[in-house]
């Protein structure tokens, strides 16, 4: 399912990859967590010059010691933190503190063993989990096959409204099959399942806590999880405080408390790294890079976030049902400065819907020709003139979403005004509150009167079709009810292929395609960003930092 920011992005509960599956002999090896670290390689190494040419490292330097608390700044209150409506930047940025998957996203993007020990691959729709024993809950009971079977029979029961359901559609059973052991059986071959189990897709929580909890749970008493941290008080609109777990089965938190501040203006998140009321915080807003990079208080640091910023169509009923105004529009954007503006200059212009390290597990040969076979995107307004005039569209109306959540949001929406000016096409704005811009992804109601968007899209699994599969028939996110049998056949066939590189090569056409068509506007690469005070250390800088418990390594810097 997975990346709007539901800030300025997507949600997480989208539809996401499927059937997957590649031909093997009949005795076939096992396909284990080995594998799929190979399948899942991550982004650049620490210190190559990533997105407007910062640096990007996977984490920051470890901490010398523990601490009693730290205190995080975060741009949204979760509505609940039930590991399977946990779509959206806040409510992952906590609970992956709390809550662990069968396995787990590292900080430098790859797959590794989590609360399952060992995953195997006997046949290829088969998927059999082997877990740690000895694995505590918070509420004091000792975790089993039997709660595995409970928490992802959550995910597939559609009275749950599971937000990350349709990565289980491929799903035949979940069965227990020792004490200690779960095996998943597939419709069909499906290389996108056992990827997902490391995002919330995978969480474990202990069926008896689950259900004593009843319609309370996630928003009221613990989560009965098996994390580093437990759910501690939660300050209704202020604050929620995760609480040291000492009875956990890994390597122990570094600080005794974490307590996350709510603080949905910007200016205010950034006043308060500045004077230390907040110890740091993720989705720092690009207005504030220079601030707080100059500030001598902390350190803004970079890492691969797996984003592009992009133009989302919404309606192709309009002028935009003609592909030459969507490309008019594309020719005419100004990224560079959007870039420049908007991203704080940390962003780099891309012709690409997917970033460069979503390809990282392919070959040079694959990588090299799924970037260079997409359209170039030099400015051009006078071809884009005259395609918006052949197109018979000139002077016809647009409207574009805008919303102050961000300047990532408003400067991209103002951005595809001015390109509409220069080419004779009449786009307007229609604002919407911060709050209410989540509707966008979720709504239809909410896109009606609106033919585009912006839209931050980051995956949450280290494959491009986590972004690519969005434009089959009837997805999640295909809010222009797009529809091309061939491009859904290309959708199956990736699904369909274990090997890295093969079901790349698929993706390299499909992404041609979704590319030659603009079913989305592509803009930019984001990196993520994080900044910590000179207090603490130890916080992962990428993306990973959504589904892996990475508060436990935060700790002293000195």
């Amino acid at each position: 399912m997975t990346t709007a920011v539901l800030r300025p992005g997507r949600r997480r509960g989208a539809a996401r990859g499927r059937p997957s599956g590649r031909r093997r002999a009949a005795a076939a090896a096992l396909l284990t967590t080995a594998a799929l670290v190979v399948s899942c390689s991550g982004p650049p190494k620490d210190g190559v010059a990533g997105a407007g040419g910062v640096t990007l490292s996977k984490t920051t330097p470890a901490a010398k010691g523990d601490i009693d608390s730290f205190t995080w700044a975060v741009y949204a209150e979760p509505p609940t933190l039930d590991y399977t409506v946990a779509f959206d930047y806040p409510q992952n940025t906590i609970l992956s503190n709390v809550c662990e998957s069968l396995m787990r996203w590292t900080p430098g993007l790859t797959l590794e063993p989590g609360l399952a020990r060992r995953a195997a691959n006997p046949d290829p729709t088969t998927w059999v989990y082997d877990l740690r024993s000895g694995v505590r809950f918070h509420d004091g009971r000792t975790m089993t096959a039997d709660d595995v079977v409970f928490s992802l029979g959550r995910q597939r029961d559609p009275d749950n409204a599971a937000a990350w359901a349709q990565n289980f559609e491929n799903v035949a059973s979940v069965r227990k099959t020792g004490p200690l052991q779960v095996t998943v059986k597939l419709r069909k071959p499906d290389s996108q399942f056992p990827q997902y189990m490391a995002t919330a897709a995978g969480v474990v929580a202990s069926k008896a806590g689950v259900e004593a909890a009843g319609k309370d749970y996630g928003t009221s008493g613990g989560l009965a999880c098996t994390g580093p941290f437990s759910l501690g008080t939660w300050n209704k609109g202020q604050s929620v405080e995760l609480d040291r777990f000492d009875g956990y089965w890994g390597r122990k938190a570094r600080s005794g408390k974490v307590v996350f501040r709510f603080m949905t203006d910007p200016s205010a998140r950034t006043n308060a790294m500045l004077s230390g009321e907040a110890d740091g915080g993720y989705l720092i807003p690009t207005e504030s890079y220079g601030r707080l990079r100059d500030s001598g208080v902390g350190t803004l640091h970079f890492g691969e976030g797996l984003s592009t910023v992009n133009v989302n169509i919404t309606n192709m009923k309009g002028p935009l049902g003609d592909v030459r105004v969507r490309r008019a529009l594309s020719l005419a954007l100004d990224r560079s400065g959007f870039v420049k503006a908007g991203l704080g200059g940390a962003g780099t212009v891309t012709n690409s819907l997917t970033t460069r390290a979503a390809w990282a597990a392919g070959s040079e040969h694959t990588r090299k020709n799924a970037l260079d076979a997409l359209p170039r995107i030099t400015p051009d307004i006078a071809k884009a003139t005259a395609l918006v005039k052949e197109a018979g569209a000139t002077g016809k109306t647009l409207t574009v979403a805008t919303s102050s959540i961000g300047q990532d949001v408003s400067l991209l929406a103002t951005a595809v005004q001015a390109a509409g000016a220069r080419i004779g096409l009449d786009i307007r704005l229609k604002t919407i509150a911060p709050n209410a811009f989540t509707a966008l992804f979720t709504d239809p109601e909410a896109r009606e009167g609106i033919d585009m968007f912006p839209l931050t899209y980051y995956d949450s699994i280290t494959d491009p079709l986590d972004l690519l599969q969005n434009f089959k028939t009837g997805a999640y996110m295909n809010f222009a009810g797009y529809s091309d049998q061939a491009y859904d056949a290309g959708v199956a066939r990736a699904t369909a292929e274990y090997d890295p590189d093969k079901r790349l090569v698929i993706e390299t056409q499909l992404q041609k395609h979704a590319a030659e068509n603009l079913l989305w506007i592509p803009v930019a690469e984001w990196p993520t960003a994080v900044f910590l005070n000179k207090r603490i250390t130890g916080a992962p800088t990428t993306i990973a930092y959504m589904y892996y418990p990475w508060a436990a390594d935060v700790g002293a810097a000195q």
